[in-house]
This record gives structure tokens, sequence and C-alpha cells, in this order.
């Protein structure tokens, strides 16, 4: 995971975060993808270890099907976090990643200026990539609310939303990220990137040894 300070200008932003670990890792037979270990620790706590240099104003990891597991590791390590992760359970998660997407918005209570939704299985995804986003937020142009990482066409994450994006997604019963952002194609900031990182993920055998993981 390769690191890297906030800049001047993105560190004034009040950085929410959402990480989405409600999901059941089927393909891996059912093991929980936040507590793949890579280099020690889980992605989970790699993550979380990596966006403590952005000071975000709220952190919250949605969990579902591995609610237990997932909050059992979270315990071990996050009183030592300057900002603490909270956890929300998706009480039905067979409904998809959009219940938690959804679940995640209507959970944040603190202030903030942009939200971070992310991933739990993207095991390059670093402070690196944070400040990517970031960046491209400060340099959008008047009216795009949206940052869409992009590489070779293909759709990445984590992806970034403003305060007013959230607040318009949260006006309308059900709605959910993804939705919006294919209603309002103009909202959209498409930032093309050469880093892989954003469109690597974790869902098979493979991919485990590609990324140098393990299960235990």
């Amino acid at each position: 995971m390769t690191s890297s300070s906030p800049s001047t200008h993105a560190s004034h932003l009040r950085l929410a975060v959402l990480l989405l670990a409600a999901g059941e890792g089927s393909r891996l037979g059912t093991h929980p993808k936040a507590l793949l270990l890579k280099d020690g620790q889980t992605l989970l706590q790699r993550f979380s270890s990596a966006i403590q240099e952005f000071a975000p104003a709220e952190y919250i990891v949605a969990t579902g099907f591995h609610a237990k597991a997932i909050e059992s590791d979270i315990k071990k390590w996050n009183a030592s976090l300057a900002h603490p992760i909270k956890t929300i359970q998706n009480g039905d998660p067979e409904r998809g990643q959009a219940s938690s997407v959804r679940l995640g918005l209507e959970s944040i209570q603190g202030e903030f200026d942009v939200l971070l939704v992310a991933l739990s299985d993207q095991p390059e995804i670093g402070a690196r990539e944070v400040q990517e986003l970031l960046d491209a937020f400060l340099n959008r142009d008047i009216g795009e609310e949206i940052i869409l990482p992009m590489v070779e066409g293909k759709r990445g994450n984590p992806v970034l939303f403003s305060q007013r994006a959230v607040s318009e997604v949260l006006a309308i019963p059900g709605m959910v990220c993804r939705e919006y952002m294919d209603a309002h194609p103009d909202k959209v900031r498409v930032m093309l990137t050469s880093n892989l990182a954003f469109v690597m993920d974790v869902d098979t055998p493979e991919d485990i040894q590609r990324h140098k993981l393990s299960l235990i």
C-alpha cells in the first residue's frame, strides 16, 4: 500500500468515510473479504490505518453477513485509531450492496464536505488513491459533485461524493448512489487514471494468490 501525505488544500476538506463490508464472500467459501490478511494485517485494518492520515470526520463500516467476525476484529485495534470506526449492521444483507449504501448514508451524523464510499476487498487502495480522488474533487468543474475513477474504460472504486450529492440522494426515498450517478451523469466527473488499484478487488482464490493474501 503506497502512502502519501494529504495535500495542504485537500486536508481542509472534511472527509466522511463509508466502507462496505456486508457481503457474503460466497466465491471464497463465505470467508469475509474484509478479514483477508496482507502483510499480517486484515484488509480492513490496513485501509483504516491509511484513512487516518485524512482525519475523517466520521468513519462508518457497514457490516452484514459476517458482522460478528468483522466487529470482533475491529474491537482488537479500534481504540488505537485517532479517528475510530463506528459500525452499523445491515440486518438484511441479502438485499445487496445498495441496501448497505443507503443504510450507511442514513447513518452519517457529523458534518462533512465529501463522502468516500469504499469497498472492503480492494487490497491496493490506500492514502495515495484517496488523495488522488480528493485532488480531483478540488479541481472539478462547477456542477460536478461526484468523482468516479475510471481505468481503461472500467469504472473503479472508491467513489467520492460531495455533501450536496449525498443530501440529494437521501431526499429521494430508496435512492442509492449508483442509481443517482446514472440519472445525473452531468454531476459526475470521470477521473481518468492509470492506477490499477481502483479496479483491483478480491473475488476468487486466484485473486488471493495474485495479491499475496491469506485467509488466516
